[in-house]
């Protein structure tokens, strides 16, 4: 497990006319605030991989499809540097939602699809926050730099 990463296995409370399911409850993690909620629709089979936040922290939920999530430590400081973890989200019977801090860089593959995923992010986009792996290697660069 990445130091830092938090993965929740949500509770669903269904009757005859649906579903409730809480997905974050943000004062639980104290000083970090929440700068912009983002929604996304991906195809079955596509992949958005390899890219981190300088300083941005992120929460994901999958509302309907199902990914597999890819998590990178590139935090030269962390005691799980270079550790990838991965693990399959968005499963009706066992909903999760996760979060990862600044330095960690994700991504996932729709295996299930069409995929419909919300993003809660501690800031606003910035092009100067990315991380990116360069040429699938450990060497991190801050895009625009």
């Amino acid at each position: 497990m990445i130091d830092g990463v938090v993965i929740n296995k949500l509770t669903t409370h269904s009757d005859t006319r649906g579903f409730f399911r809480e997905v974050v409850r943000f004062p639980e993690f104290k000083n970090i605030p929440v700068g912009q909620v983002s929604h996304s629709l991906v195809q079955e089979g596509v992949s958005k991989e390899g890219h981190g936040h300088v300083y941005q922290h992120q929460w994901n939920y999958v509302v309907s499809g199902r990914i597999k999530v890819t998590l990178i430590d590139t935090r030269v400081d962390s005691n799980t540097f270079k550790e990838v973890m991965e693990f399959v989200a968005g499963d009706e019977n066992e909903p999760l939602a996760y979060y990862f801090p600044p330095g960690v860089l994700h991504g996932y593959t729709c295996i299930a699809g069409p995929l419909h995923i919300i993003y809660m992010t501690s800031g606003v986009y910035d092009p100067h926050d990315e991380i990116r792996m360069e040429n699938k290697e450990w060497n991190v660069y801050i895009k625009g730099d």
